[in-house]
């Protein structure tokens, strides 16, 4: 395939668009709300109605407002139809015309989405995710097309290094150094991975991407591939996230029979190939050593760095591995080049982030703003704030493996070095709001909980030191606890973080740290009250008051 095939396909997609599109969200969260019902109905009711030239009915992937689900969008007016009924099909087409609705309806330029900038979720919720066609149509692979006509690998790379982007699977290592390491590396046989194990509560972000534009990712990973000298890539995902493996497995068949995977792509001398492998659902798995050993088929246990993947990684050849979210910004960055990309964001921080926006807030849903952008922008603008009146308590950004910010922050800009300054981390993406009805103490166990049960093991300071911190936690919950137990978890936490093998135990104490960082007051209110000396135990006792170590109604 030539440049001029992708442009004789876009212009036979565009060519056959119909004035009007009802586009119905089929992501994951909209499917399990009886999307599939929703979008036969439509279908039926436009056949009913005589309008099939005049109407197309296009399963898309998220249209981001997952808390209204099922949605459909309608083009050319921007109405969007919320929490739609089969029943409500009927109504829709003929809203589309001109006619009323009961249907509830609100439009792309309301709160939620004026502050969004898309790049990453350019497409989502515009192309159908299991037609390569409508990829194209949104002028997918022409940056790979570019790539191989016009760039050397070292051209790639500088593009790539030029715009600033940073990893997003958390740690925000530079992308550029990334790839010139893997790509200096000497070796016959290099791989690229693509890290889709997507593991913290709360978090969809990587899952609605591949659900949504599965190509974009693909795409990237065939560039990063030129650019390093790599011949093979994995995508591995994990087994949850049935709709994401299906969709892209159809891409990838796609993409073969298109000759833009295989031998000789795009009808050039580079070869490349893509395979998917299955995760069982194992968190520690999102760490990159961890996850190369389970698609060799091994447990997946982190192993100790260096070597680093980039010089010794899957089956011991170089390896690069970025998550969707960084390889789903590399084709805007080659189409509309490094230095646009890095005139968003901050100084440090380019681009945008992609985040799931869930918990005690008004509008939950898929998000992607600018870098630097003020947490109070995100949480009162876009999420509109807490339900029912409530106020917000805290913002905890990064899973597991994030801290907990507390609403006297939220005036922080969203970037890699605000967000660690106070304890927290940009993580993966997962941002969950808490209300003032929240426990910041439970909140600490819950994430504990959840790294107690996800710890491969393999070193004591995590294995033992999480059910331990688990266990402290437990006890300050039950008011059974002292200041010396406190004492001990913060303890606890330090050598936790500084002892174990891999980013999961380094940082679980986060969560603990923060909340004990903004909110010690609730720790302190649930400890026993120090024990009187026997002098002022007596005294106390003598004037008919009870001493501090005996019962208190209502404690």
């Amino acid at each position: 395939m030539l440049l001029a095939d992708l442009i004789r396909i876009k212009e036979q997609e565009l060519a056959g668009r119909k004035p009007f599109t009802l586009r119905v969200c089929m992501a994951a969260g909209c499917v399990s709300s009886n999307a599939e019902a929703v979008l036969a109905a439509l279908d039926r009711a436009v056949k009913d109605a005589g309008l099939e030239s005049q109407i197309e009915v296009r399963p898309v992937g998220c249209l981001r407002l997952c808390c209204e689900g099922p949605l459909v969008a309608a083009d050319p007016d921007g109405k969007l139809y919320k929490k739609v009924r089969p029943e409500d099909a009927v109504s829709v087409v003929k809203a589309l015309q001109g006619g009323p609705t009961s249907v509830r309806t609100g439009d792309m330029r309301e709160p939620f989405f004026e502050k969004q900038f898309n790049i990453v979720l350019a497409n989502s919720g515009l192309i159908d995710p299991e037609r390569i066609e409508s990829y194209i149509a949104a002028d997918g692979y022409v940056a790979l097309r570019n790539v191989l006509r016009d760039m050397s690998p070292a051209d790639v790379i500088s593009a790539i290094t030029k715009s600033g982007l940073r990893g997003r699977g958390g740690a925000g290592y530079p992308t550029g150094l990334k790839w010139s390491t893997v790509a200096k590396t000497k070796s016959a046989r290099k791989y690229v991975v693509c890290n889709g194990d997507e593991g913290d509560p709360g978090a969809f972000m990587d899952r609605s991407v591949l659900e949504s534009d599965p190509h974009r990712v693909i795409e990237g990973m065939i560039i990063a591939g030129y650019a390093v000298g790599a011949q093979q890539g994995f995508i591995y995902v994990r087994a949850e996230y049935p709709l994401a493996i299906k969709r892209l497995q159809t891409a990838l068949k796609q993409a073969r029979q298109f000759g833009l995977l295989g031998s000789n792509v795009l009808e050039s001398p580079f070869s490349f190939n893509i395979d998917i492998r299955i995760g069982a659902g194992a968190f520690v798995c999102g760490e990159e050593t961890a996850l190369m050993a389970s698609i060799e088929g091994l447990r997946g246990n982190p192993r100790p760095r260096p070597p680093f993947p980039a010089e010794s990684g899957l089956f011991g050849e170089p390896t690069l591995i970025n998550n969707v979210e960084t390889f789903a910004n590399v084709a805007p960055i080659i189409l509309q080049g490094p230095e646009w990309y890095a005139s968003i964001g901050t100084e440090k921080s380019k681009g945008t982030k992609v985040f799931a926006l869930a918990g005690k807030i008004t509008r939950t849903g898929l998000i992607e703003v600018p870098m630097g952008i003020k947490l109070r922008e995100i949480v009162e603008e876009i999420g509109g704030g807490a339900p029912e009146g409530a106020k917000i308590k805290a913002v905890q950004t990064g899973g597991p493996s994030g801290g907990c910010i507390p609403a006297s922050e939220l005036d922080t800009p969203v970037d890699y070095e605000s967000l660690t300054k106070l304890g927290s981390i940009m993580g993966s993406g997962g941002m969950i709001v808490m209300d003032e009805t929240t426990n910041m103490v439970d909140v600490a166990r819950f994430f504990m909980d959840f790294c107690v049960d996800e710890s491969c093991g393999k070193c004591i300071p995590c294995r033992a030191g999480t059910v331990q911190m688990h266990r402290l936690l437990t006890k300050i919950l039950n008011r059974q606890a002292t200041e010396s137990d406190l004492k001990t978890l913060e303890d606890l936490c330090e050598l936790v973080r500084s002892t174990s093998l891999c980013g999961l135990g380094q940082t679980a104490p986060n969560p603990v740290l923060s909340t004990l960082r903004f909110f010690r007051s609730e720790y302190i209110e649930l400890l026993q009250p120090k024990s009187p000396s026997p002098e002022c135990a007596s005294t106390a006792e003598k004037k008919g008051e009870p001493a501090d170590d005996k019962p208190v109604e209502g404690r």
